[in-house]
């Protein structure tokens, strides 16, 4: 997805804690605020569980 980069996506995953699944990742982009974008990116993923920040990096930006 080229209008996402990797700082929105920080952002948006501020304070998550880990491991967690994909709702609680879509819960708290929401709480965060962030961009309609990025909540649909996270809701949309296949894998369903994340055990760190970087997994779900590359889970939104090598599908």
């Amino acid at each position: 997805m080229a209008d996402l980069n990797p700082i929105d996506l920080q952002k948006a995953l501020s304070g998550m804690d880990y491991p967690t699944d994909r709702r609680h990742l879509v819960e708290r982009a929401r709480a965060n605020k962030a961009d309609d974008k990025v909540v649909s990116r996270l809701d949309g993923l296949k894998q369903d569980r994340f055990d760190g920040p970087n997994e779900v990096q590359k889970a939104v930006f090598d599908e």
